[in-house]
């Protein structure tokens, strides 16, 4: 098979000191290397791979969605993948799309607006500078005749009240909320285990990232 035609034995390569091996043996099985997946993105499509031992990998060639933690606020929910923006190891990578494990990608940030307004009460949307603000609250107070607000009783507004009194939240987290889009890494290998999850970037490790971006921007 074409498969036994990638070696990852040393016996092709040069010595240290740059003179040719002499090849004594043929290559083996358990020496095998396979051609890389280069994951899109894209509608999910994942393929079987039987390896050494009867174990199975599962080689991810497209995928559109995975579980991504936010970690400061403990909550991980399944999210569709937006866009690719950064990869360290090419630019390639991120023209042609492809899924690779530390890969920058946008996700939607739906799922978690949701479960933060669920559990504290507050619409990250909202939050935003004054001036945009009067377009929004014109818009979202026609939304409010059309979709009467759930009501609360007395207990549940105190509750969400404290629980907003201790919350602290990242202001380059709250920010990227108003686009609905948000910056996220992929911690899984999605060639060799078919799914693409990762965690929402915060802190110093997000400040890292914006300027890496921000830069791409200028060149």
């Amino acid at each position: 098979p074409p498969a036994r035609e990638i070696p990852r034995a040393p016996r092709h390569k040069h010595r240290a000191t740059g003179g040719r091996r002499n090849i004594h043996q043929k290559k083996r099985k358990f020496e095998m290397g396979r051609p890389s997946a280069l994951c899109k993105l894209g509608a999910k499509r994942v393929r079987p791979v039987r390896c050494r031992g009867g174990n199975m990998k599962y080689r991810g060639l497209r995928i559109d969605a995975g579980n991504f933690a936010w970690g400061s606020e403990n909550c991980t929910k399944k999210v569709r993948v937006l866009d690719v923006v950064y990869n360290s190891t090419s630019n390639e990578f991120v023209r042609t799309k492809t899924l690779t494990k530390n890969s920058i990608v946008q996700i939607d940030a739906q799922p978690y607006l949701q479960w933060y307004m669920k559990k504290f009460g507050v619409d990250l949307r909202k939050k935003s500078k004054k001036g945009a603000k009067d377009a929004k609250d014109a818009k979202e107070a026609k939304d409010a005749k059309e979709e009467p607000e759930e009501k609360k009783n007395r207990h549940v507004i105190f509750k969400l009240k404290a629980r907003e009194a201790k919350q602290k939240l990242d202001p380059a987290v709250e920010e990227q909320f108003q686009s609905g889009r948000l910056l996220a890494s992929i911690a899984s290998r999605p060639g060799q285990s078919g799914r693409c999850d990762g965690y929402i970037l915060e802190g110093e490790e997000l400040v890292f990232y914006k300027r890496k971006l921000e830069k791409k921007k200028k060149q």
